[in-house]
């Protein structure tokens, strides 16, 4: 099969595209047949250039924490999947152990495409349980979006920050790839009034487009006088951040109101911010930083996106061959929406 192999750390030269052996799927596995994978900032590009040292990946490595296709071959003692199936899979591996994967399940574990070959290939093995079936509505790119940031994204704002209907959300990164997904969570599943933040006119206006009830660029105006301003003074009850800005978040916070809750599962900008302590102590405060998410929110994720409530953001797609070029694109900070690489392309 062709693959994407990277050998050492460095520049996106470093990502090698030839042949490798197809994988075989070992007992509780399936093997799936890639039609899309995402290109990640951090799991990917940041991973790539030597900066994630901590996440212990295992070198040589085919990339790719996320991978949507056919499945293409069975491992012994799997009932739960055919050849034929269209499925997407992420994240930890075995994500939870089911019967196919048995106790004694022997394969690799931890992360795709970090400590276990990932999706930036033509095939690859993954635990039975680890995949999910896609509804028809959803074509494999989108698939691979919704994989890759919604369960994230609803995590924080469903399971985490306990976001009601009538609540008022402060969605920062509003025209990133978490950030507008959590815009549509807060307003089209939740019923949240959504404020989106970004750092330029045209994000907010993707934030607006997106559903947010307003939107402001903290560039050109004070953040936190502006959400006070659009809240009445009350504040926030919510603020979904993945970020870290440190010339932004503390402006953020102090638009926090009573009882409200800060979420985060990033801080690619950080990782060091300065809070005012008073703010949260006299406002009742919560802060919590999760990362991941519940296997029992993914059929819920891919049934809001089959609905058309969450729209993936893709800014374009590329055959596999060209996944240095794609995280070239990431580098330069002039995407919006997500880098998408298809296997199957010429």
């Amino acid at each position: 099969m062709k693959a994407i192999v990277m050998h050492r750390y460095g520049l996106p030269d470093v990502l090698e595209y030839g042949t490798v052996p197809d994988p075989e799927p070992r007992a509780g596995e399936i093997r799936i047949r890639v039609h899309a994978t995402t290109v990640n900032r951090v799991l990917d590009v940041s991973l790539r250039a030597g900066n994630e040292h901590a996440r212990g990946a295992i070198l040589p490595l085919i990339p790719g924490v996320d991978c949507a296709g056919i499945v293409d071959a069975l491992g012994a003692g799997v009932t739960r999947w055919r050849q034929g199936m269209r499925v997407a899979a992420a994240g930890v591996m075995p994500l939870e152990i089911c019967s196919e994967d048995g106790d004694n399940y022997a394969g690799p574990t931890g992360m795709m495409g970090i400590k276990r070959p990932g999706g930036f290939a033509e095939l690859v093995a993954v635990p039975a349980c680890a995949a999910i079936e896609l509804p028809d509505e959803l074509d494999f790119h989108e698939a691979a979006v919704i994989t890759r940031h919604v369960p994230t994204a609803w995590n924080l704002l469903v399971n985490i920050a306990e976001l009601k209907a009538g609540e008022t959300a402060l969605i920062m990164g509003a025209g990133g790839n978490l950030g507008s997904i959590g815009i549509q969570i807060a307003k089209n599943v939740i019923g949240a009034i959504v404020i989106a933040a970004a750092g330029s006119d045209e994000r907010v206006k993707t934030g607006l487009a997106l559903g947010a009830d307003h939107g402001v660029n903290y560039n050109a105006a004070d953040l936190e006088d502006e959400v006070m301003r659009l809240t009445g003074g009350r504040g926030v009850d919510v603020l979904y951040d993945n970020i870290a800005n440190p010339k932004v978040l503390p402006s953020a916070f102090r638009a926090i109101g009573s009882g409200g809750r800060l979420v985060t599962a990033g801080a690619h900008a950080g990782p060091t911010v300065s809070i005012d302590f008073a703010h949260l102590y006299h406002k009742r405060i919560t802060i919590k930083g999760r990362p991941g998410y519940q296997a029992s929110d993914l059929p819920k994720c891919f049934a809001a996106a089959a609905e058309g409530k969450i729209k993936a953001q893709i800014e374009r797609i590329l055959p596999l061959s060209r996944a240095a070029d794609a995280h070239r694109l990431v580098e330069s900070g002039e995407s919006v929406g997500k880098i998408v690489l298809d296997p199957t392309l010429g």
